[in-house]
């Protein structure tokens, strides 16, 4: 494997390019430091990314693209076409985990707890929606786009005059927005690595100093306390690690996911989503899971690699 040519790709045109080129770089700083001397990076340009493989004769892909492209099965497609192996997800997972509108029918499919849900599309504008979110929900809401990430295009809105401009925000970033209830508790997150023989990393709990996990508290150090391994009773951890468990399940995940979870006030546990390609800079969550469980940044890296061979 240390002989082979590697692409570690990142960046793109998603609007989580900075966050991607973050990730991208860490994981091929890793790499190289672990003796991957064929290991480069490459920023992905969908318009010549089989001249940009070719170039660099690569042999195995190493996907670090969030978001568009990357995240969503497109990339995963050309590969398959092209023959060349690459971590995480296949293309069904990808796009299955990327649009929280399906993954949401899937998680109720597979009656896996999560938050009660409304999918709107673009030509749902023409009724009132605000009228039939206040209707079918409580004041806070959650609207957001159904497929960005990083916590792109997400508003909790908390005053229902509040709710056209949320709505108008999440449809700039997808033709379609979920609205979901808003669960009050602790955020968690869980970690889960592997093909076959998975295993869930130590749960997470996020404490943003805002009382907002938005994007400037995921990505900006100092704004937010993560404690690993999360407060939690070993009871209420075993049921955490197993929803996420399942969630990963049931989307056919491979490689590595992040599973984000609300725990409400009775220890009842609820899937948000599931990232198919985590965040891996200096403030992300997975490296953090990581090293709680004695993993090393280097490590993780490598065994994401080596997954590739038992899809």
């Amino acid at each position: 494997m240390k002989s082979k040519r590697i692409a570690v790709v990142m960046g793109g045109p998603s609007a989580e390019r900075e966050v991607s080129l973050n990730t991208g770089k860490a994981i091929l700083t890793a790499l190289q430091e672990s003796g991957y001397k064929g290991a480069v990076g490459i920023d992905l340009d969908p318009a010549r990314f089989v001249e940009q493989l070719t170039k660099e004769k690569i042999e195995i892909v190493f996907n670090a693209i969030h978001g568009q492209y990357g995240e969503d099965g497109v990339l995963q497609g050309a590969l398959e076409l092209l023959g060349i192996p690459y971590t995480g997800s296949g293309v069904l997972a990808s796009a299955m985990a990327m649009d929280k509108g399906i993954s949401k029918r899937i998680f109720l499919s597979a009656s896996i707890p999560t938050p009660r849900s409304l999918l709107f599309t673009k030509a749902d504008l023409s009724r009132d929606l605000v009228t039939e979110i206040i209707a079918g929900f409580s004041i806070p809401v959650v609207v957001k786009s159904s497929s960005q990430g990083s916590s792109i295009g997400v508003v909790i809105v908390e005053e229902s005059e509040n709710l056209s401009q949320a709505i108008e925000q999440a449809f700039q970033y997808s033709d379609t927005i979920l609205v979901e209830e808003f669960i009050k508790g602790r955020e968690l997150t869980v970690a889960i690595v592997g093909n076959n023989d998975l295993k869930a990393l130590p749960v997470i709990e996020i404490v943003p100093f805002s009382g907002r996990y938005d994007y400037h508290s995921k990505y900006t150090k100092g704004t937010t306390e993560y404690i690993v391994p999360a407060r939690l009773s070993e009871e209420t951890t075993f049921l955490v690690q197993k929803v996420a468990l399942e969630a990963f399940h049931a989307l056919r995940c491979s490689g590595i996911a992040r599973v984000d979870i609300m725990l409400d006030e009775d220890d009842n546990p609820y899937v948000l989503e599931v990232n198919t390609i985590p965040g891996m800079t200096g403030t992300s969550l997975v490296p953090k899971a990581a090293a709680a469980a004695g993993i090393s940044f280097s490590a993780l890296c490598e065994e994401l690699l080596c997954l590739v061979e038992t899809k």
